[in-house]
């Protein structure tokens, strides 16, 4: 039974912080699901990876292509992600059910501490997801650092 992460972003951007995560679980040899609410946010963000330094290369692709199964790092808008994800990393307040949660390996939930409406669909996932009986963490960036704040 996998379990939901929350990272509250407040010192790094989404750009910054997503490529570390996505390291973190291909080394444990995971196909990774990145879901976002909107295509052209998807877009912007697949083009902040293949932009990023050179030690922190993420190998993706955008759904809808012809090697969607393929990759090990998926950008989609929508569940069903053809890669057979292991991980599923939503962000931009992309919608995570509970047997999601439970089916992954983990799940992690990406949101900006800094605009209010991002903060408070995080605290409504939160407790959809803690009142449906899935593990969940909640980490924050203090000194530069991340910290586990809380544990369900």
């Amino acid at each position: 039974m996998g379990a939901a992460f929350f990272y509250h972003l407040t010192q790094t951007p989404l750009e910054s912080t997503l490529p570390m995560l996505i390291a973190k679980s291909r080394e444990k040899g995971w196909q990774i699901e990145v879901r976002g609410r909107e295509t052209d946010t998807m877009a912007q963000l697949d083009l902040a990876l293949w932009r990023g330094p050179d030690d922190s290369f993420a190998p993706h692709g955008l759904a809808g292509g012809p090697h969607d199964a393929d990759q090990p790092v998926l950008l989609t808008t929508g569940g069903g992600a053809a890669n057979a994800p292991a991980c599923l990393m939503a962000v931009h307040g992309a919608d995570v059910t509970a047997d999601e949660v439970t089916t992954m390996e983990r799940t992690c939930i990406l949101f900006d501490g800094q605009d209010g409406a991002a903060v408070a669909h995080a605290r409504t996932q939160w407790k959809a997801l803690t009142d449906a009986g899935c593990a969940a963490q909640y980490w924050a960036q203090e000194g530069g650092r991340w910290a586990m704040l809380a544990q369900k």
